[in-house]
């Protein structure tokens, strides 16, 4: 989009770390403006003041301003489907950070409130706009990997390490499955784009240092309806590391983050292996791949272009981590179908 686009005005409920992210990656963007946050605890007030934007402290304030369209939640996990369906009700298009829920139940009614609605929906999974991430897509779009055979996928980080023991994130009923809604959910959103459905799973969790209730470290085996099989996990006390590897009978391709989708830093390295040759690296630069989900958003609001999610990859990522959660809870497997 040009700076001739008409201005996308929006409005952030949530005022905590990823919030103040969102406000900060917009501001003085060309033509999404933030006009304000909802925020409950007007002690924080004053850091919204200083980006210069309207603080309230219920959601039914900005709703009831007519100039804005759209609501962003950055809110904790389980008031997702409450809000979800307020603000689709009152017309405004509804960008939900993730997770979408906490059931498959959850997410499909959230759906329904925007369809119902007419209003778009969109969801805080920005790694599907990462330039390699895109890049690893046409590869396997293509066919260059041959067969896929397996995915091993990794997201961890220690940047929550210092919230508050009673934080909501450290609580199995808000955050299940450790780093699940942190930052698993994102691998499996992805791993569900690049190959469908997931028939069946089994994870572990444990905690190895945090105390927390929820735990801090997530490992996923999963196997897909179209054959493939993958590894994921996410670790909440560890150096930063993203990685995704998917093995082809042709080729492999490995993606290395140097940084967080936060950190404007570093670089994305793209590794490509072919039997008897030497292996080839692409660098990409970082770039602000939230701020280019959003601008998806806001498109698809305007119907100047369609929303690269489904609703069912949607619905059914929410399937995978009540899975995940069931599956650690039971030690067991878990089919796909079952919930």
């Amino acid at each position: 989009m040009t700076k001739a686009t008409p201005v996308f005005t929006v409005a952030i409920a949530g005022f905590g770390w990823w919030g103040k992210h969102i406000a900060t990656r917009l501001a003085g963007h060309p033509w999404l403006r933030v006009v304000g946050i909802v925020e409950p605890v007007v002690e924080n007030h004053a850091g919204i003041l200083d980006l210069g934007l309207t603080a309230w402290t219920e959601l039914a304030q900005p709703l009831a301003v007519p100039d804005i369209d759209a609501v962003i939640l950055t809110t904790p996990n389980t008031l997702h489907e409450a809000q979800i369906a307020e603000i689709a009700k009152s017309g405004k298009h509804v960008f939900c950070e993730k997770p979408l829920g906490l059931t498959a139940d959850s997410a499909r009614r959230s759906v329904q409130a925007c369809a119902d609605a007419g209003v778009q929906l969109g969801i805080g999974h920005e790694r599907r706009f990462e330039p390699a991430m895109l890049a690893l897509r046409t590869a396997l779009e293509s066919g260059d990997l041959g067969t896929i055979m397996h995915a091993e996928a990794a997201f961890s980080h220690d940047k929550l390490i210092n919230v508050p023991a009673n934080d909501w994130r450290t609580r199995k009923a808000v955050s299940p499955a450790a780093g699940m809604t942190a930052m698993g959910i994102h691998l499996s959103d992805l791993l569900i784009s690049f190959f469908g459905p997931i028939r069946t799973l089994h994870a572990f969790t444990a905690d190895r240092s945090l105390g927390w209730e929820t735990g801090d470290v997530v490992t996923v085996q999963m196997a897909f309806e179209a054959g493939m099989t993958a590894t994921f996990s996410s670790v909440l006390h560890t150096p930063h590391f993203i990685r995704m590897h998917v093995f082809g009978t042709e080729k492999w391709i490995e993606v290395l983050n140097d940084s967080h989708p936060d950190t404007p830093d570093g670089i994305v390295r793209m590794l490509t292996a072919q039997t008897g040759k030497p292996v080839d690296q692409i660098n990409y630069d970082w770039e602000d791949s939230v701020t280019a989900n959003l601008e998806a958003f806001a498109d698809a609001a305007c119907g100047r272009a369609p929303y690269p999610f489904t609703t069912e990859e949607m619905v059914h990522n929410i399937q995978v981590l009540e899975a995940i959660a069931l599956s650690a809870e039971i030690g067991q497997a878990v089919q796909l179908v079952d919930i």
